[in-house]
């Protein structure tokens, strides 16, 4: 669900790739380096290691297309959290309830995220249909596994159990989640130029010494 692949077959097609692919690699390791001859001149026990190598790659490969695939999901939705917060805000301030709302916010940010939209869409038919909202707004956190999201959706559920307003809750939630996105953002300025300092020994000072002692 994180990954974003909620076919029926989804799980028999990774469990298949886990177990077809070591045999692919295999077969591939194979006929790379005994058929093509790669890494003829090393020992016929690199060789077989080098095989056995390709075979535990193909067993680890779907788990690897899986993780880089949450992260780049959770990456975007992440990056777009705070501006679906504040389009949520306006459309809840306006009057509109929260499945229209978030049918909105989708629309918006779809252009920004995609899969955000696609969760936020998927939210909307939840709350339509399911009996409990509770659950509905559980799922999406769920589902994207930040803890930001499910930190707002918890939110929202004890504003939806206990009769407070939904606006104040989210105008809260979203100053900070613009405050962390800031403070995220200030990080990564503060971690940049101890980043430059090697970059900068190595390709500008030797050229700074050679025009200074140049002429």
């Amino acid at each position: 669900k994180a990954a974003g692949y909620r076919s029926q077959n989804a799980l028999n097609v990774f469990l298949f790739a886990r177990f077809s692919l070591p045999f692919v690699f295999l077969a591939a390791g194979i006929f790379v380096i005994f058929g093509l001859g790669y890494l003829a001149a090393k020992p016929t026990s690199i060789r077989l290691l080098a095989v056995i190598g390709s075979a535990y790659l193909g067993f680890y490969a779907p788990n690897i297309f899986i993780s880089n695939a949450v992260t780049k999901r959770q990456h975007s939705i992440r990056r777009a959290w705070p501006d679906a917060l504040d389009l949520l805000l306006i459309c809840v301030e306006s009057g509109i309830s929260m499945e229209l709302a978030m049918r909105r916010v989708a629309d918006e940010i779809a252009a920004q995220s995609a899969p955000l939209a696609e969760e936020l869409v998927l939210t909307t038919a939840e709350l339509s249909f399911l009996p409990d909202r509770r659950v509905a707004l559980e799922n999406l956190g769920v589902r994207t596994g930040l803890d930001e999201v499910k930190s707002v959706m918890q939110a929202l559920i004890q504003a939806d159990r206990y009769g407070t307003p939904v606006a104040q809750a989210l105008r809260v939630l979203a100053q900070e989640s613009r405050d962390q996105r800031m403070n995220e953002a200030e990080k990564k300025a503060a971690a940049l130029p101890p980043k430059l300092t090697v970059p900068m020994i190595l390709f500008f000072l030797p050229v700074l010494i050679a025009v200074i002692l140049g002429p």
